[in-house]
C-alpha cells in the first residue's frame, strides 16, 4: 500500500499584524521547522504532531509510505501567496512524482487563509482530488478550531478533527486518521458524509475540554463512535478569521448516508444546546494580580493567569504589557511572566552580563494605542541560547529554538524574555532560563488554553484575564465584514449583519469581570 503524506499547517488570524511569510514556516515557531522526505520522518519522529501519529501507523501497518513535504507556522496574519504557491507546488510536485499511489495522507490546520484564498486548505484538497483523480482515496487530519467548508468536506474521501484542547492528541489524531485512510484503501469502501455548520462562536479560553460544557460534548464523539460511526468530529473553529465559513462545524461519516446525517445531526444539536454553558467572563489586569495574589496567600501551588489576548498561539505578539505592569504596580512577590517576546532586550541582558542591573524597555505592541513598553530598572539573573525540549502533553518532546533569551527579575517579579516567538504552553519554556514554576506564586503565561495541559497539574487556580492584546478575547469584539448572515459572534452574543459589518469594537478590549475560570 503506496501512500504519499504531506502537511501543510497554518491557523490564520486575519486580524493579526504579521503576515506568514515563507521564513515564518522554515523556522516553524514551536512546530518543527520545514523539512522533506527521509528528514521529515525524522523530525516528526516522537512528537506530538499528526504527520507524526500517520508515520507510526505507516510503519505499523507495513505502508510503502512516501514522505513528501511537512511545515507548519505559529499563527498569524494571512499565509503570504508566495508562501502559500511555493509550500503547495512543491507538494504537489512531491506527490506527481511518487508514483503509482494507492493513497494519500494530508496533516492540515483547517484554518489556514491566504492573502489570495479564504480557505487554504480548501484549495489544497482541490489540488491534491485534481492530480489523484477520483479513485485515490485522501484523508486528512485536522486541528479541533477549523473552520471548515463544504468544498473542503466534498474533495476529502474523510477528515479526522482533534478531540482534545488542549490539543495533547494530535499524534493521536494523526494516527485516527492514517488507520481510517488503510480502512478505506484495504476494502475499497468510501463511507457516506454529513456536514453541518452551527450558529455561534465560543471565546477560544473557554472551548477547552478540561471544563465543561466542551468536555461533555467531545465525550459525545466517543459515543458515536460506540454507535457504529466510521469517524465522527466536532470543530470548534478559528473565530479570529473573517471569512464566510469562519465557525463551528460537525463532520460525520459511516456505512450509510442516513448514519452519517444522524451522527452530525446529534452532535450539531448538542452542540446547540450548550450555549448558555460557554458563557463564561474574564478579569481585567490588575483584578486578575489582585485575585491571584490573595489566592497564593493560602495555595499550595501557583495560581496562574492565562493573558489570553497575546496568546501567539491565536495570532497574538508575546509581547504586550498589560499584565506585566500589573504585576509590577502591585508588587507581586514570587511571580513570573512569560514568554516576553523582545529581541533588542534579550540581546541587551546578554550585553549587561549575569548579576548586573541595567534599565531595560521591555515589550510593547505599536499596534495597540493601550499597549506600551515597560521601562523598568531590572537584574540579569540568566541568560539562555533558546535552544530547549519541551516535554509536556501539548509539544510532547519538540524541539524549540527561542533564540538569545534571559530571565530579568524586577523586584519580586521574573521575566522570561526571548527573541523568537512559541506559546508558553510548557513547563520547560520557564525552566530553560532557571525560573522554576513549581516554586513561584503566580505564573502569567501568554497562551489562552494549551498551557493547561502542563500548568494544570501544579495550578492552586486559574484565571483569564484580558489585558489589551491583538486578539479580543470576545469575537464581537471584531471588525467582521465577510461572515455568513446570523452567526451569533458569542454565546448568546449579537448576531453577525452584513449590513453592519465592519463596526465591531475596538481590539483588545474587553468588559470588566469578577468571575473566577476554574481550572
Amino acid at each position: 500500500m503506496r501512500v504519499a503524506l504531506a502537511g501543510f499547517l497554518h491557523e490564520t488570524n486575519t486580524f493579526a499584524p504579521s503576515p506568514a511569510d515563507l521564513a515564518a514556516f522554515r523556522q516553524g515557531g514551536g512546530y518543527i521547522p520545514l523539512s522533506r522526505g527521509a528528514e521529515m520522518a525524522a523530525a516528526a519522529r516522537g512528537v506530538n504532531l499528526g504527520i507524526s501519529g500517520a508515520l507510526d501507523v505507516a510503519a505499523e501497518l507495513g505502508w510503502d509510505a512516501v514522505p513528501i513535504l511537512w511545515t507548519g507556522a505559529i499563527p498569524s496574519a494571512h499565509v503570504t501567496r508566495e508562501a502559500f504557491e511555493i509550500i503547495a507546488d512543491e507538494i504537489i510536485a512531491g506527490i506527481a512524482g511518487a508514483g503509482t499511489l494507492d493513497g494519500v495522507f494530508l496533516d492540515l490546520h483547517g484554518a489556514m487563509v491566504a492573502e489570495h484564498l479564504d480557505d487554504g486548505e480548501a484549495e489544497i484538497a482541490r489540488r491534491v482530488r485534481d492530480l489523484v483523480g477520483p479513485d485515490v482515496p485522501v484523508v486528512a487530519a485536522l486541528d479541533l478550531h477549523g473552520n471548515i467548508s463544504a468544498p473542503f468536506v466534498e474533495s476529502l474521501d474523510a477528515c479526522v478533527g482533534f478531540r482534545t484542547y488542549p490539543h495533547v492528541d494530535m499524534a493521536a489524531t494523526g494516527a485516527a486518521a492514517a488507520r481510517l485512510l488503510d480502512r478505506i484503501v484495504r476494502t475499497g469502501t468510501r463511507p457516506a458524509k454529513a456536514f453541518r455548520q452551527m450558529s455561534y462562536l465560543v471565546p477560544i479560553p473557554f472551548q477547552t475540554t478540561m471544563m465543561a460544557p466542551a468536555d461533555a460534548l467531545y465525550a459525545g464523539l466517543d459515543a458515536e463512535d460506540a454507535a457504529g460511526a466510521w469517524s465522527v468530529s466536532l470543530f470548534m473553529g478559528f473565530p479570529a478569521a473573517d471569512i464566510p465559513d469562519c465557525g463551528p462545524s460537525a463532520v460525520a461519516y459511516a456505512a450509510t448516508q442516513s448514519e452519517a446525517d444522524r451522527a452530525a445531526d446529534r452532535i450539531a444539536a448538542a452542540y446547540e444546546a450548550a450555549e448558555t454553558r460557554f458563557d463564561n467572563r474574564t478579569f481585567q489586569p490588575g483584578a486578575a494580580v489582585a485575585e491571584a495574589v490573595r489566592l497564593a496567600a493560602q495555595a499550595t501551588g501557583p495560581v496562574v493567569i492565562a493573558d489570553t489576548q497575546d496568546n501567539p498561539g491565536a495570532g497574538g505578539v508575546s509581547a504586550t504589557t498589560g499584565l506585566l505592569q500589573a504585576l509590577i504596580t502591585a508588587d507581586a512577590q514570587n511571580a513570573a511572566i512569560g514568554l516576553m517576546v523582545d529581541p533588542a532586550a534579550a540581546s541587551a541582558a546578554h550585553a549587561t552580563g549575569i548579576g548586573a542591573t541595567a534599565r531595560f524597555r521591555i515589550g510593547g505592541h505599536p499596534g495597540l494605542p493601550d499597549d506600551r513598553p515597560v521601562e523598568v530598572e531590572a537584574v540579569v539573573e540568566t541568560l539562555s541560547d533558546g535552544a530547549l525540549r519541551a516535554t509536556g502533553p501539548y509539544y510532547g518532546g519538540t524541539r524549540l529554538d527561542l533564540g538569545p533569551s534571559a530571565c530579568l527579575r524586577i523586584g519580586g517579579v521574573r521575566v522570561a524574555v526571548t527573541s523568537h516567538i512559541a506559546q508558553m504552553a510548557d513547563r520547560e519554556m520557564f525552566r530553560f532560563v532557571g525560573i522554576v514554576p513549581e516554586e513561584q506564586s503566580v505564573l502569567v503565561v501568554k497562551s489562552s488554553t494549551h498551557f493547561r495541559a502542563d500548568f494544570a497539574p501544579i495550578a492552586a487556580e486559574i484565571l483569564v484575564a484580558c489585558a489589551p492584546g491583538p486578539m479580543p478575547f470576545n469575537p464581537a469584539d471584531l471588525p467582521f465584514t465577510q461572515l455568513r448572515k446570523g452567526l451569533r459572534l458569542s454565546p448568546n452574543g449579537p448576531a453577525f449583519d452584513p449590513a453592519g459589518a465592519g463596526a465591531g469594537a475596538a481590539q483588545g478590549h474587553a468588559e470588566p469581570a469578577t468571575a473566577i475560570a476554574r481550572p
